[in-house]
């Protein structure tokens, strides 16, 4: 999955903002480069962001999408809003990827109602308070577990086919270094989930602070990560750098999978 920012205040610097025919240029090249899905994102959800309007961030996503469609490239669009989702859904968008884990039911049913792919991510409170909330006294693995497995039901209840559903752990998002380690050592835990699992290391926090390295320079920390992920039992890797992680996670694949 190739992460498309069209937001001015993406953590990682790569936004693409007012400018659609770049936006939709870069994300047809990270296919080329062997991306499967464009995850296209309106809104930042680095820590302490603050949230934007639905109509500012359906202003920002939709001409994307428009020139996406056109050109037959499977969409994601990350957002926890049912009005936006809503309008992406209608516009062709193929799935909707929510960090809040479908915290709110309506975005769960129009999900359902558009026959959507989506992602279902792990996170504690929001963008803005994740930081505090990063405290598992069950431990990280059970706690995410539990409920990543609680909205799959809800999801399922809700309409959405089980073949439609993929679980993110949410790396990052309410999680310290510790944790960030642990998720990816013991991901094949969530393999009892019976759904595809997507992991979304790129040029994170955690690597930074592991390496000593600020955001420009997290490739390679990235590259070892996702490789650490697929052995362990990621089926999708989110990155920004689509064609360096696409060769390594082939190499990857090919060793411990095929």
């Amino acid at each position: 999955m190739g992460i498309l920012n069209v937001s001015p205040d993406s953590f990682s610097g790569d936004g693409i903002y007012e400018d659609p025919a770049k936006a939709v240029s870069h994300a047809i090249r990270m296919v080329e480069e062997g991306a499967s899905i464009v995850d296209i994102g309106g809104e930042s959800s680095r820590p302490r962001s603050e949230p934007v309007s639905a109509k500012e961030e359906l202003r920002r996503v939709t001409p994307v999408i428009k020139g996406l469609v056109e050109c037959n490239v499977p969409i994601s669009v990350d957002t926890y809003k049912p009005e936006v989702a809503r309008e992406v859904l209608e516009l062709g968008a193929d799935m909707i990827n929510d960090i809040t884990g479908l915290a709110n039911p309506e975005l769960a049913q129009l999900i359902a109602q558009y026959k959507a792919g989506v992602v279902i991510m792990h996170m504690k409170g929001d963008p803005k308070t994740m930081l505090e909330n990063a405290i598992y006294e069950r431990g990280v693995i059970e706690e995410v577990k539990a409920f990543l497995s609680s909205r799959i039901a809800m999801a399922k209840d809700s309409g959405i086919d089980a073949e439609r559903i993929i679980v993110d752990p949410g790396i990052g998002f309410a999680k310290k270094v510790n944790h960030s380690l642990e998720i990816i050592r013991n991901l094949s835990s969530l393999k009892d989930l019976m759904e595809p699992i997507m992991i979304g290391p790129s040029r994170k926090g955690f690597i930074g602070k592991i390496l000593d390295l600020p955001v420009d320079q997290r490739l390679e920390g990235t590259l070892a990560v996702a490789v650490a992920s697929v052995i362990n039992g990621a089926d999708i890797v989110r990155v920004h750098d689509v064609r360096e992680c696409s060769r390594a996670i082939r190499i990857a694949d090919a060793i411990f999978r095929s």
